[in-house]
């Protein structure tokens, strides 16, 4: 008996051995060295339920991708857009990428699709006045461009077109089945578009912008498919290179955690979705002068002065009809809606507000607008669609002088209280000036009294004794707000021309 139980101690204690072992084993196989979480995520049982989890990113793949050969800087925070730095002249590669799977767009299978590239200005407030300082560059730069195609780098490009009418931007067709690189070349630096001070001025920003369109049923390329950007600087021939060394350098002193907030620099700079250029012909405003109602100066009404609250300082003329014209009624349909977003500069913005009428769009308040267009663009379209305007530098008003019944001496004092010798009052109209020069004074008589600007030679003001005396800036600049005059015209002596007489 003894014996059994000397046995049945061995038996015990040699399996409570094996147990410890078996447990030190297993220590030991999920040690730091053995052990791989992507050896187990590639066992197959992990595969099969990855392949089951729907994708995020399939509901947002875009048909194409654009690639620029250039590297991104290093000195961007995590969260913000990339910033690559470019040479002046130099020819840089976009390749253009058909990124579509199988079976997405089968309508351009084959065929070509067109590709408008732009070089524009990243920062809004420079966006607003682009015509006026690419017109100002180009006075500077005459026979430049500010982008340019390296037609003999390019690879796949076909019918390349440059508009002289549009210095920032190139187009051509290609193939998205073959290989296609567009090489760039930006001529405009980012300090020329700075108010230069001292030297040493920060550049402004630009965007390289691809647009790309497909065929309508007409056969124009008018169907927009795609558009990505990047954000860019231009520097002088090398600048770019130094300042992305310099960039490089001062990260390579900062401390690890310091480097952790900041995005690594890639080789190349991808450029991302965003929304559609608008279109040339909406996205500046007019400078043409606008129709101006036609006054019969032969019959005279009882109005006297027109109150400056009727009409628009930021158009020509007597402005009520204008301004009535101008402003979004509440019984607009969407379809008028969208015209009047588009007549008003806010292109981008017409798919967003497809569903809305007058009405709606009158509803939103300044936060809605802010909240769904950004600071800038929704501050703007709350003021127009609230008619508000800028006041203008100077008000004048004046009437024209009748040639049947030339003024006396007595008339034209008492012209000061807005009558005529007889009793009959005259009837003015305002003339608001957004720029105090002699010029904009001439444009303003010639549109709202039907007088041909071109035939209008010199404008003088009548002075002590009846003497003639020439209007010049600085005279328009001395005149005294709300002044009132009577005006005739006579003929040039040399010429077909007309002279206009201040009175």
């Amino acid at each position: 008996m003894a014996w059994v139980l000397k046995m049945d101690e061995v038996i015990e204690s040699g399996l409570v051995h094996d147990f410890d072992a078996s447990l030190s084993g297993i220590g030991q196989e999920l040690g730091a060295g053995a052990y791989s979480m992507s050896d187990v995520l590639a066992l197959p049982i992990f595969k099969q339920e990855d392949s089951s989890l729907p994708l995020d990113g399939e509901t947002k793949h875009p048909p194409f991708q654009y690639v620029m050969c250039a590297a991104t800087s290093p000195a961007v925070k995590l969260h913000d857009e990339t910033l690559t730095y470019l040479n002046q002249g130099q020819s840089y590669e976009i390749r253009m990428l058909d990124n579509r799977k199988m079976g997405d767009m089968p309508e351009i299978s084959g065929k070509l699709v067109k590709s408008i590239i732009r070089v524009v200005f990243h920062d809004r407030r420079l966006q607003y006045t682009e015509h006026q300082q690419l017109e100002g560059w180009k006075w500077n730069r005459p026979g430049d461009r500010l982008l340019d195609l390296d037609i003999p780098m390019s690879v796949g490009i076909i019918d390349t077109r440059t508009n002289p009418s549009q210095l920032n931007a190139v187009e051509f067709l290609w193939d998205p089945a073959k290989r296609t690189s567009a090489f760039i070349q930006v001529h405009c630096i980012s300090t020329e578009f700075t108010p230069r001070k001292h030297g040493g001025e920060k550049g402004v920003p630009f965007r390289i912008q691809v647009d790309t369109f497909k065929q309508n049923e007409s056969g124009e390329y008018t169907d927009h498919l795609h558009s990505a950007s990047c954000q860019i600087k231009v520097f002088k021939p090398k600048g770019a290179d130094r300042k992305q060394k310099t960039d490089r350098e001062k990260m390579e002193k900062r401390t690890a955690h310091e480097k952790e907030k900041y995005q690594p620099s890639y080789d190349t700079t991808i450029l991302t979705e965003c929304s559609p250029w608008p279109d040339t012909p909406t996205a500046f405003v007019s400078n043409s002068p606008s129709p101006v109602p036609t006054f019969t100066s032969s019959q005279q009404s009882t109005c006297s002065i027109p109150d400056s609250n009727s009409s628009s300082p930021n158009h020509q003329g007597d402005g009520a009809s204008q301004s009535s014209s101008e402003q979004i009624q509440p019984s607009a349909t969407t379809q008028e809606a969208q015209q009047w977003l588009v007549k008003n500069r806010f292109s981008s913005y017409t798919r967003l507000f497809s569903n809305f009428s007058g009405a709606d769009l009158l509803k939103l308040s300044k936060e809605d607008l802010v909240q769904i267009c950004g600071a800038a663009d929704g501050i703007r379209l709350y003021n127009s669609l609230k008619s508000r305007s800028v006041r203008p530098r100077l008000t004048i008003y004046v009437c024209r002088e009748q040639p049947s019944s030339p003024a006396l001496p007595g008339q034209l004092r008492a012209a000061g209280n807005g009558e005529s010798g007889g009793g009959t009052p005259f009837v003015y109209h305002a003339i608001y000036l957004e720029e105090m020069v002699a010029s904009e004074v001439a444009r303003k008589l010639a549109s709202v009294f039907n007088i041909p600007f071109n035939k209008i030679t010199q404008v003088y003001r009548q002075g002590p004794t009846g003497i003639h005396i020439l209007v010049s800036d600085q005279m328009v600049q001395n005149f005294q707000d709300e002044s009132c005059f009577l005006f005739s015209t006579v003929k040039a002596e040399n010429n077909d021309g007309i002279h206009i007489i201040l009175k």
